[in-house]
């Protein structure tokens, strides 16, 4: 306990300390952080809980991380790849059920960034009042400079690991470290708002490996941090891992929460996947972002990026009436806002 107490007080540790408290985790040292989470959580967002509409807009990817169900050589993965127009229908479904964030989340080069561009102009031009997201992977600079202007507003990219050499255990040769480093702090300079992230429990993952990652959002200070457990898919070269630990992800959101008190910290689906109630149990524990299906029903099932996904129940944008009620069910609400990060 005695580390958890000079986290919650200082907001930093030493790489090894960050390590030994991952090692020293009990039911209570959780509790205690999850508490010092929500409180200081609740003193820059209150009780607020920003909704981001997820539109999965392609599954094809040219990269073959091991991971991951849409993987490039993962023949069983049925392929699909959204119009313009379809996600514009998406981005009016949503608007009309209150989102003021889309996030467009895609495999690794399914569009160019001079397509992206346009359709993140004719999402700003139709809903000015709206945020745009992209999760899409490496681009270069200029690329990324291009969708910038165009007036996307965030960028969520997740680094994975910040072991170099855990890194080249979950992707092949080819994929870099150095080069999705780069990526963020490109993001960075060109205005965008930056979300890093990185799985709980993924293969060969190592306390000092998870301190690394702590250490790095410690010194990157991201607006954002996504994080969620390792799940298996049945078609990769890890199919027979064991999933990450859902109280493992919990207790780390509450860690990354007191590292930067006013990132915004989503509960993800994920972690609603390995665990009963377990996006809320983030949001008791320092998350502050949900982020519901906005993709078309017809597409969710091939998003495969892990086994036995939820995607067609209560993580769905069209049932945002029963997400409201579980947050207020807790002690939170639902906000229909653009939800930027807030000075601390």
């Amino acid at each position: 306990m005695v580390l958890a107490q000079r986290l919650a007080e200082q907001g930093r540790l030493t790489q090894e300390e960050y390590a030994h408290l991952i090692r020293l985790r009990t039911d209570e040292s959780s509790m205690y952080l999850a508490g010092k989470a929500d409180h200081i959580r609740r003193e820059i967002y209150g009780r607020d809980v920003y909704i981001r509409g997820l539109i999965e807009i392609s599954n094809i990817c040219r990269n073959d991380c091991y991971y991951c169900g849409i993987r490039r050589s993962n023949t069983g993965c049925e392929r699909y790849r959204l119009t313009k127009q379809q996600i514009l229908g998406c981005c009016r479904e949503g608007y009309d059920l209150g989102f003021r964030t889309f996030v467009m989340q895609g495999g690794e080069g399914s569009y160019s960034a001079g397509e992206i561009a346009d359709i993140v102009g004719a999402v700003k031009e139709t809903y000015p009042d709206c945020a745009v997201t992209l999760s899409l992977g490496e681009y270069t600079r200029g690329e990324y400079k291009i969708m910038r202007s165009a007036g996307a507003d965030r960028y969520l990219l997740r680094h994975e690991t910040a072991d170099r050499e855990h890194y080249r255990k979950l992707h092949p040769f080819g994929m870099s470290y150095e080069n999705r480093m780069r990526c963020l702090y490109d993001l960075r300079e060109l205005g965008y708002q930056v979300g890093c992230g990185f799985m709980v429990g993924s293969p060969y993952q190592t306390a000092e490996s998870l301190a690394e990652d702590l250490k790095f959002i410690e010194e990157f200070s991201p607006d954002m941090c996504g994080i969620g457990p390792f799940i298996p898919q049945r078609d990769t070269p890890f199919w027979d891992m064991p999933a990450g630990s859902g109280e493992m992800t919990i207790f780390l959101l509450s860690v990354i929460r007191l590292i930067k008190p006013n990132i915004l910290l989503p509960a993800t689906t994920a972690l609603g996947t390995v665990m009963h109630n377990g996006r809320e149990q983030g949001i008791h524990a320092g998350a502050n972002v949900i982020m519901p299906n906005l993709s078309p029903l017809s597409e969710r099932k091939k998003y495969s990026l892990y086994d036995n996904k939820i995607c067609t129940g209560e993580e769905s944008a069209q049932s945002i009436r029963i997400l409201k009620e579980h947050m207020r069910s807790i002690g939170y609400q639902i906000v229909t806002a653009r939800g930027d990060i807030k000075k601390p």
